[in-house]
């Protein structure tokens, strides 16, 4: 047996070990993407590939710590129902060994190809590398090796390629840390998926690192996504360990853009990653956690597993920011339409729920999920507040979003320890964990608008 038949092995026995605690946990989400035991983190290789969704992850077998690193797998054709695919990656070869760490997926030729970067450490030093596996099937890759070694002027933070094509043409962008220990964006440029020339920096200015980045065109305009660390919290900002977010700028060889911008306000959203699908829509996920940010404190470690997806959401540039919103056809995952009525309104609600808050006319208002997260929101000062205890004291904690208009509709998704919250048809998000007691079942909400609430269906 070969050290990648070995690995597959052990991780199916862990799976298979932790199976009931993992799927007995009433923390343990219905329809939102989490691992079949330990831990999950960055959506990787994130296509829609002859018809059908590929979205691969970041995954930790073995325990609820990061560590040597596998590409978990789903597939599914409607956004909705995901079916557990076999492992994509193991770290079984010497140019990965220590993780196969993030990376993205193309189509060439009638293959599907994943980029990603091995990890290695000997001796506590690390090595890194940009590597290539492919698949004719979408289901069995076979590694091709190493293609893009570290370049000088680099530390070997250097990492999570994301590729794609343009007028026949290939580019990479990889998020890096200088030798001088600053963060930034680099690029290259290749004919053939195969021979990758370096082209520079595109982007840099602030931060230790940059991580998981993403450059595309929405609505005509370059947007460059990445994870960005080391940044100080300024007010309401940053006030994550680490942030997520967006520039918006032009590119010609050069990239010029203005100021960051953080593309999610609540506790735990990190490492997102887009794909363009065949409707054409800018779909992203993103991972529902913070690198060192209070992980050891999570309650369904006892379980064996943490963390989770965000839902797939669609991008759209308005005035030059992005909106996002859940993708369409999450409205497959209504059963019941329980609430219908003008607030304000107090009720028990399933832990699985989706709820609509619109045609606001409160100038004040608040909503409370089972006596633990409460969503505040002032009209006048535009601004919306999510307040929470803290797991690792239980003092309160708060992430605050300003609106550019009125406010006029808050959508929540509810599921059993999770929570994305979308203001004024995705101008805001906030998502975010949620460990309530299972004493606490209601739902109150102190505002005049409509309300709707809807039992969502389980899918996992």
């Amino acid at each position: 047996m070969d050290r990648d038949q070995e690995l597959r092995q052990k991780a199916q026995q862990e799976v298979e070990k932790y199976q009931v605690i993992v799927t007995s946990d009433p923390y343990r989400p219905t329809y939102h993407i989490a691992p079949p035991v330990g831990l999950i983190n960055d959506p990787n290789g994130w296509i829609q590939w002859n018809g059908i969704y590929h979205l691969f992850y970041q995954w930790m077998p073995f325990g609820t710590e990061h560590g040597a690193k596998f590409w978990g797998h789903l597939s599914s054709t409607n956004l909705v129902d995901w079916k557990q695919e076999p492992i994509a990656l193991t770290p079984s070869e010497w140019f990965d060994k220590d993780g196969c760490y993030s990376g993205s997926a193309i189509s060439h030729d009638d293959q599907l190809h994943l980029f990603y970067t091995g990890n290695v450490k000997t001796n506590g030093v690390r090595e890194t590398y940009q590597c290539l596996a492919t698949s004719k099937d979408g289901i069995h890759f076979d590694k091709k090796g190493v293609l893009i070694e570290l370049p000088n002027g680099f530390t070997a933070h250097f990492r999570d390629p994301k590729v794609w094509n343009d007028d026949s043409k290939f580019y990479m962008v990889i998020g890096a840390q200088k030798e001088d220990n600053t963060g930034s964006v680099v690029w290259y440029e290749s004919e053939d998926l195969q021979d990758w020339e370096y082209k520079g920096i595109l982007a840099d200015g602030f931060g230790y690192m940059w991580e998981c980045p993403d450059f595309f065109l929405l609505d005509g305009q370059y947007v460059l996504l990445f994870s960005p660390q080391g940044l100080r919290a300024e007010g309401i900002n940053n006030r994550n360990v680490y942030q997520s977010g967006y520039v918006i700028g032009k590119w010609n060889d050069h990239f010029t853009f203005g100021e960051f911008s953080e593309l999610d306000r609540g506790f735990e959203f990190y490492a997102p990653q887009t794909t363009l699908d065949e409707k054409g829509r800018r779909l992203l996920f993103g991972w529902m956690g913070v690198p060192d940010q209070k992980e050891e404190y999570h309650p369904t470690k006892k379980h064996h597993w943490i963390h989770q997806l965000t839902l797939p959401r669609e991008l759209e540039l308005k005035d030059g920011k992005i909106y996002q919103k859940p993708v369409e056809e999450l409205v497959e995952l209504r059963d019941e339409l329980i609430v219908h009525e003008l607030g304000p309104i107090t009720k028990t609600i399933p832990r699985a729920s989706e709820i609509l808050l619109d045609e606001i006319t409160s100038e004040k208002g608040y909503i409370t999920i089972f006596d633990y997260a409460t969503i505040d929101f002032d009209k006048k000062n535009r601004t919306i507040k999510l307040t929470r205890p803290a797991f690792d004291n239980g003092e309160k904690e708060e992430r605050v979003g300003i609106v550019e208009k009125d406010l006029n509709d808050i959508r929540i998704f509810l599921d059993h320890s999770s929570f994305e919250i979308f203001i004024n048809g995705g101008e805001l998000v906030f998502t975010s964990r949620m460990f309530a007691s299972f004493y606490h079942s209601t739902l109150e909400v102190q505002a005049q608008g409509q309300l709707s609430l809807w039992s969502l269906r389980q899918k996992f």
